[in-house]
């Protein structure tokens, strides 16, 4: 298991070398110049061909990716081309909304899932396996921002139960933080809790036709015990799969979230850098993502193994 973590660990630094290659290549491709940007729509030809030279944006693309890649692996990603602070500096200020928001999505939706999957599965062709089968395809097919704005309405404006909008650091306390968060995190989880849902009812449809099920019922074993020890046991390893795929419905969910909720976090940092072609925080902040993407493939590799033993690394 230690060498093949290892092994793992060794095996992303080319495919995030082949992320940052991707990356730099398709914003160097982007149209918009943020030489015109920073110039404004006064300058001269002059005035943005020196800003050009300053960013150094008149070299040629393998000269300006071979230096801007050494930087990042001494831990220097670059400046923002229009605040002029460090870009690792701006990250690690918007994280905590962002981290927060993600992993109150993650455990929100894993929490109602997987119970919703596994009884409509157990209760397969009833009322309420039709129901949860319906209310999972709407959510799927409902737009991250429309539910959001739903919320946001219904909750927020119309009962004033919850704030709509801003974010309250957990050192301000920790309930004004997490009541921020719940609104974006129920807009997030929306599709999210549709997609497990229907992974877990199906896989445990399968297991349930399964003979081990059909004996252990013979003998005897209770309901409970059937879905929760054997059947679901026995189908954790395509719902967490699927849990860890959908990490990228997560991240590219938080940045339409934070936008409609106007939360300071990555993902509202992300959007105003395109807007305003500010290369290098797109390019820190998609190469973190992308890091942790590999990662939460590592970890759900190597949770197979607990949930079947005769998984060998």
């Amino acid at each position: 298991m230690f060498s093949y973590t290892i092994r793992r660990l060794l095996m992303t630094l080319p495919v995030m070398l082949v992320v940052a290659l991707f990356v730099y290549g398709l914003l160097d491709l982007a149209p918009g110049d943020p030489a015109v940007f920073l110039a404004g729509e006064e300058a001269s030809l002059e005035d943005i061909a020196r800003i050009r030279q300053t960013l150094g944006l008149d070299q040629p693309f393998y000269h300006r990716f071979t230096l801007w890649l050494f930087n990042v692996l001494q831990g220097d990603l670059g400046q923002s081309l229009f605040t002029g602070v460090p870009v690792s500096e701006m990250i690690v200020q918007r994280m905590p909304p962002t981290f927060t928001l993600m992993v109150m999505t993650l455990c929100v939706s894993v929490m109602i899932a997987i119970p919703l999957g596994a009884l409509a599965a157990w209760r397969h062709n009833s009322t309420y396996d039709r129901g949860v089968m319906v209310i999972a395809v709407l959510s799927f097919s409902l737009p991250t921002f429309v539910v959001g704005y739903m919320l946001a309405w219904a909750l927020g404006i119309e009962m004033q139960w919850l704030p709509v909008q801003g974010y309250v650091p957990l050192s301000q306390g920790f309930w004004n933080s997490i009541k921020t968060l719940i609104l974006p995190t129920l807009a997030l989880s929306s599709v999210y809790v549709a997609l497990i849902t229907r992974i877990t009812r199906a896989t445990l449809l399968e297991t349930l036709s399964q003979d081990y099920i059909r004996t252990a019922r013979s003998k005897g074993v209770g309901n409970q015990d059937i879905l929760f020890r054997h059947a679901l046991k026995n189908a954790a390893i395509p719902v967490i799969t699927v849990i860890g795929s959908g990490v990228a419905l997560l991240i590219s969910g938080a940045v339409v979230t934070e936008t409609v909720f106007s939360i300071p976090g990555l993902g509202r940092l992300t959007v105003d850098a395109i807007l305003r072609r500010d290369y290098p925080i797109i390019q820190g902040v998609i190469l973190l993502f992308s890091f942790m993407y590999v990662l939460v493939n590592l970890v759900i590799d190597l949770l197979y193994r607990v949930f079947d033993p005769r998984i060998k690394y």
